[in-house]
């Protein structure tokens, strides 16, 4: 299963999340009533939480896990109270009894928040963050790019490796359930309690709140949680489906963080009833005109895929450009930029030629809030 790891500056905060098995990231609200591209970001990492993805928590340079998402009412993710999606600033006093964390003022700072349960436990005993990178050094790519964000979405391999290193440092208390935190069940009888479809989590608002009456979005990233959401609930087929699937997602070598690169969306597949990964996906996305310069880009993010996941097989990538408008000389030019040859076996060498770079017109509909995807 994927993995997430949240960022808590307080230890008893924490504590506390851990005991009532909630998690939710205080946002700042915007004062011109419009989201920000970080609020729309820290939206598209819950949308694709799904059941018995793991959880994690960094403080002061060590990791303490493991958790895992659960559903209550048939998700793991909600709403803080209804419209919470919308940048308004709503008072205290008239939705704290709509609201699933209600403790302040403050709590209206919580606009979305996930559910979980020790799996087995929560241990004590953090794992210092370099003895983390060093026990499976491969395997950790998103963890070494964790810099200024709330939380990160790690995949399959990497949630394994860091499972890992939690479970050797703490063997002896697997048993006894020693030096582990206790669970509360009072935030999620609550959820029991309270939550109806007013609560659920989706793009629709996110996208609206930067729309505009020709059919584009003004934000990149509230383009890419609409996307996200079409893809993670199957809302749209032309993407395909996809086991995993996380957003800005690392694509260069190691630097400094604000100077690396980075996938819009990235994803795998297994192959039915296994846990073989078939195919790949990148998918790169642009809000107004694609140019030649963005197939390039796209182009580049293939590549590294090909060197750093399939491992020289380009047969197993699949990849979109999504834009709102392609112009001519754009498709035009991307048979000449997109073709990759390569040589599939070594005995005998079997040359060849890849050339699935998708281009695909999107189109938002502020009437119904819907998002309408073609082919080029």
């Amino acid at each position: 299963m994927a993995g997430y790891i949240f960022s808590m500056n307080d230890i008893q905060a924490m504590e506390y999340s851990i005991k009532e098995g909630i998690y939710s990231t205080n946002l700042n609200l915007p004062k011109n009533q419009i989201w920000g591209v970080h609020h729309e970001g820290t939206f598209a990492d819950y949308i694709t939480m799904k059941k018995g993805d793991n959880i994690f928590f960094f403080h002061d340079r060590k990791i303490y896990g493991i958790g895992e998402l659960i559903n209550i009412k048939g998700d793991c993710k909600f709403l803080n109270f209804p419209d919470a999606d919308l940048p308004n600033n709503f008072t205290f006093k008239e939705i704290r009894h709509k609201m699933i964390l209600d403790f302040s003022s403050k709590s209206i700072q919580n606009r979305m928040l996930c559910t979980f349960k020790g799996s087995p436990y929560f241990f004590k005993n953090g794992i210092d963050m370099d003895e983390v990178l060093s026990s499976n050094p491969e395997k950790f790519r998103m963890l070494r790019s964790f810099w200024k964000l709330s939380f990160i979405k790690i995949d399959d391999s990497e949630n394994k490796a860091l499972i890992d290193i939690i479970l050797k440092n703490n063997e002896k208390n697997l048993s006894s359930g020693k030096y582990t935190y206790t669970n509360s069940h009072h935030i999620h009888n609550r959820i029991n309690y309270l939550v109806n479809s007013d609560y659920k989590v989706s793009s629709d608002n996110i996208m609206y709140n930067c729309s505009s009456s020709t059919g584009y979005l003004k934000h990149e990233m509230a383009l890419e949680s609409g996307i996200l959401d079409y893809i993670s609930n199957k809302k749209t087929k032309i993407f395909g489906y996809w086991d995993y699937l996380s957003h800005q997602v690392v694509a260069s070598p190691f630097k400094p963080i604000d100077y690396m690169d980075k996938m819009d969306i990235f994803g795998y597949k297994y192959i039915p009833n296994f846990k073989t990964i078939s195919k790949y996906l990148v998918l790169e996305i642009k809000k107004d005109k694609a140019t030649i310069e963005d197939i390039n880009q796209v182009m580049k993010y293939v590549d590294w895929v090909n060197q750093e996941y399939s491992y020289g097989d380009y047969n197993m990538i699949e990849a979109f450009l999504v834009a709102h408008d392609f112009p001519q000389v754009v498709i035009d030019a991307k048979p000449d930029i997109t073709i990759r040859n390569y040589i599939k076996t070594r005995r005998p060498p079997v040359p060849k030629k890849w050339s699935n770079l998708r281009l695909i017109k999107y189109n938002y509909n502020p009437t119904n809030k819907q998002l309408h995807f073609r082919e080029i």
